[in-house]
């Protein structure tokens, strides 16, 4: 595995926070409210921000979002490379998905597979009436023709270039750098 070191601070707790606030507000527009529309956080930091967006409709909109954790493991089209022993985290939709505005939401859009293999595991459990993405990082990239909803920032990189958004629940810090390969 390459070793990688800080290159840039792109976002502060301050900016997280705003972008967030702000794919929120974009969520209840987009979806005129957000009566049938369910969060559904990618593992691991998907989650939390998944559960933060939620937070941020319910004090806008005085209703809480269902929030559910989708684990893709198993659905990943290179699962033979990473390991013969994958590990899985779990995957807890505690809702019934079918009729529902599902929106994905994961911390960086890079080749797009990652939320291919999402809505092949969402489709599996039923059939949403739409399902939507949200990424907080979205760098460009795409090997599958996939594009976000809801972009809480741009950031053209190099391929040698890695963005790592850390979060309290997982890093203890809330913010996002860009690395660069050693």
């Amino acid at each position: 595995m390459p070793e990688f070191r800080e290159k840039a601070h792109i976002m502060d707790e301050a900016a997280v926070d705003r972008a967030l606030t702000r794919i929120a507000h974009e969520i209840i527009e987009k979806n005129r409210g957000v009566g049938d529309v369910c969060l559904v956080g990618i593992q691991r930091r998907g989650v939390p921000l998944a559960r933060t967006l939620a937070d941020v409709i319910e004090r806008f909109e005085g209703t809480r979002v269902p929030v559910g954790v989708l684990d893709i493991t198993l659905y990943r089209d290179d699962l033979s490379l990473l390991s013969e022993h994958p590990v899985l985290n779990g995957t807890d939709v505690p809702f019934v998905i079918q009729d529902k505005t599902l929106i994905m939401v994961d911390d960086v859009l890079y080749t797009g597979r990652t939320a291919r293999a999402a809505m092949d595991a969402l489709c599996d459990m039923g059939r949403p009436r739409r399902i939507q993405f949200a990424v907080l990082i979205d760098r460009g990239h795409r090997e599958l023709p996939i594009r976000a909803d809801y972009v809480g920032k741009s950031l053209p990189t190099s391929q040698s270039e890695m963005v790592s958004v850390r979060l309290p629940e997982v890093d203890g810090a809330k913010e996002v750098v860009l690395m660069e390969r050693v």
